[in-house]
């Protein structure tokens, strides 16, 4: 199959940075950078707090309900406007300043969650609140997470892409990693409250780091030339760059179909598996995510070491396979550990495609599209999760647990061959050599 390069090619703005570290562990320079420095802090804190918060909202709904449909759906309620709105997110990041745009949206989310926190303690939380909670949290998510994917290559090099999505991956995973067993003990201790009041402070001190970070603007749009574009448009022109680039496209379906097979299982499949076959509770539910957080990490690590990954289309969608076969083992495994080691090894690929794909993505796309291509790819992860939690929790309530994992697997399974078929080997190459 021969590639179509018309949008893959076109020059890519240079990114620039303002410092550029020469010396010293690859991992490690990013942060010598000081907005990089800023971000990673303020962000790993938000992350730490929001896994208090996805614990907690777990185990209330289901202390509310008891009902794997109920779990679901809230989930699903924040699900669907955040990929209602992911494009126009990415949108706005092209067109306005993405740190704008984080400030904006870890603002209103602290006050979301403090909402929240505040129903819980007050002894007056009910399900249609926190469905619509889930709902605002969601549409303000949408426009957060666009931003923070463009924010990175507009403070690093090229050069330094790789160990930057590293260090976001590593944060994201440290969170995973130390929030959710230590989130889990808290809310055994003293129940769901203060885990939301811990998650609306996180959100906090991540909008005050950002009000010193000096990058991330964009100067104010020139009149010259005619009336601006409009948002409609921007999106529109956004899926033309997109749809001439086979590479992207595939990347676009590989992600949807790898989420719809994880979301609802992990979400509302995990939580399940803890409480009803394996006899735990929230600190079980919580070891099971740190896990994961430990893998990831620990790929995440890995991927930002490597300067290039030879055939990286073929790696990724060997490691993919591999995703897919462990999440069928989640769900036949008899045991806590046995699940615990697959959900592991699972977190290791994850957090070594995740780095070097955004990354390719990152230094493949041209600068005045970039916030429009990563919303293009996070929405093929997350448009499809209100489908995959609504159905997970239907097939839990009916005690098919195991065929839930299973039948996820095989879909992973599936998207794989199709990425053979859509050429993605011959197609993805590592565009962040040495």
């Amino acid at each position: 199959m021969s590639m179509d390069t018309t949008a893959g090619t076109t020059a890519a703005t240079p990114l620039e940075a303002p410092e550029e570290p020469q010396r010293g562990p690859a991992m490690l320079m990013p942060l010598r950078l000081h907005d990089f420095r800023l971000i990673f802090t303020g962000e790993s804190i938000s992350l730490i707090g929001d896994q208090f918060h996805f614990i907690a909202l777990a185990w209330l709904a289901l202390q509310l309900t008891g009902s794997g449909v109920a779990l679901g759906t809230v989930l699903m309620a924040a699900a669907i406007p955040r990929a209602g709105f992911m494009l126009l997110g990415g949108a706005m990041s092209d067109r306005v300043s993405p740190r704008s745009l984080m400030i904006i949206s870890n603002g209103l989310r602290a006050v979301v969650v403090a909402l929240v926190a505040y129903l819980v303690l007050s002894g007056n939380a009910q399900l249609w609140q926190l469905y619509v909670l889930a709902v605002l949290f969601g549409v303000v998510d949408a426009f957060f997470h666009p931003a923070l994917n463009t924010i990175v290559p507009m403070i690093v090099s090229e050069r330094l892409l790789p160990p930057a999505n590293a260090l976001v991956q590593v944060m994201q995973q440290l969170s995973g990693l130390i929030g959710p067993a230590v989130a889990g003990l808290v809310i055994a201790a003293i129940n769901t409250g203060p885990a939301f009041v811990i998650d609306a402070a996180s959100f906090a001190v991540a909008t005050v780091c950002l009000l010193f970070v000096r990058g991330g603007r964009r100067p104010a749009p020139s009149t010259e030339g005619g009336p601006r574009e409009g948002v409609l448009a921007n999106i529109g022109s956004g899926l033309s760059y997109a749809w001439r680039d086979p590479a992207v496209r595939a990347i676009v379906f590989l992600t949807a179909a790898f989420n719809f097979a994880f979301t609802g299982p992990v979400s509302v499949g995990l939580p399940y598996l803890a409480k009803e076959r394996f006899g735990g509770g929230p600190a079980e539910f919580g070891l099971m995510l740190s896990m994961f957080g430990v893998g990831a990490l620990v790929g995440a690590l890995l991927a930002g070491s490597l300067r290039h990954v030879p055939r990286l289309g073929l790696v990724t969608l060997l490691i993919a396979a591999g995703l897919g076969v462990g999440l069928a083992l989640i769900g036949n495994a008899p045991s806590l550990w046995i699940a615990d080691t697959a959900i592991l090894l699972i977190g290791l690929g994850a957090g070594f495609i995740n780095v070097r794909v955004i990354a390719w993505l990152q230094a493949r796309t041209d600068e005045a599209f970039r916030g429009r291509m990563m919303s293009l790819v996070m929405l093929g992860g997350v448009g499809l999760a209100p489908f995959s939690l609504a159905i997970s929790g239907v097939i839990i309530d009916l005690g098919a647990v195991t065929l839930l994992f299973s039948v996820a697997g095989a879909i992973v399974v599936a998207a794989v061959l199709g990425g053979f078929y859509l050429g993605v080997p011959a197609q993805m190459k590592d565009e962040v050599a040495a």
